[in-house]
């Protein structure tokens, strides 16, 4: 693993309050170049807060968060952020779509486009370039929200529950596919969910927060091999030692 100095990111003695309230409390956290990390934890323990601060919507209130090695204060467009909602706009086609991000950052449409056009295949969007969000599916619109997120050209993706609205055959066969794609490309990625089973079966670490204010209760190895099944004892007894950490 990369040293601290060199990691993708790294909270040192973060913290956040609400008002007076205090939501989160010294976080040292450090994301290590190429690894799957969960966020996990009860509501109101601070995951998405966390998530926010490392992608700049959300400033912290104490501590500091580095960005490759370099304390980084303004850090908006500077990694992929998802959040849970697939907020695509329903007046735009796909294509249209995917690209407003790399738009908005000032890339050049035309080269945008044509990157975009290369990977549709890739995130399972073939031929759907000029549909609008209104006819796809759910586990399509996910699709096209996260070859929004990957056209952002960061190699640090951060992802606030992006699978959670889904049902649950659609959300398995995302989660697999999210990690083609991410062996594929070499992703660094932060996921922040509740779900055990979708913590144990990605991550390669999985930090448990606590309830308010979050602290780092846990920070669990996921010492399964590739590919995981969800059948498995070894899987199971990884599922109720994490179960056990929350609670």
């Amino acid at each position: 693993m990369p040293s601290n100095t060199s990691a993708p990111l790294r909270f040192d003695g973060v913290t956040h309050h609400y008002g007076r309230l205090l939501s989160l409390d010294a976080i040292d956290i450090t994301v290590n170049a190429g690894e799957f990390v969960a966020l996990i934890g009860p509501s109101g323990s601070g995951k998405s807060t966390l998530i926010k601060i490392a992608a700049g919507l959300q400033q912290p209130s104490g501590g500091t968060v580095y960005l490759d090695g370099e304390p980084v204060r303004q850090r908006l467009g500077r990694t992929a952020y998802m959040p849970q909602s697939d907020a695509l706009l329903p007046w735009r086609t796909v294509l249209d779509n995917v690209v407003l991000g790399a738009e908005i950052h000032g890339a050049n449409r035309r080269e945008s486009v044509e990157r975009a056009r290369e990977l549709l295949a890739l995130f399972g969007l073939e031929g759907f370039e000029t549909v609008y969000p209104a006819q796809l599916s759910g586990g399509m619109r996910q699709r096209a929200a996260f070859l929004r997120t990957f056209l952002a050209d960061s190699s640090l993706l951060l992802l606030d529950e992006p699978l959670s609205a889904l049902d649950a055959f659609t959300r398995a066969e995302l989660q697999d596919w999210l990690l083609d794609v991410r062996d594929h490309f070499d992703y660094t990625i932060v996921l922040v969910t509740h779900d055990v089973h979708e913590a144990v079966y990605l991550a390669d670490r999985v930090i448990v927060l606590t309830p308010r204010p979050g602290r780092v209760a846990a920070q669990v190895a996921i010492d399964l091999h590739r590919p995981r099944h969800r059948n498995s004892s070894a899987f199971h007894q990884q599922v109720a030692q994490l179960t056990t950490q929350i609670r």
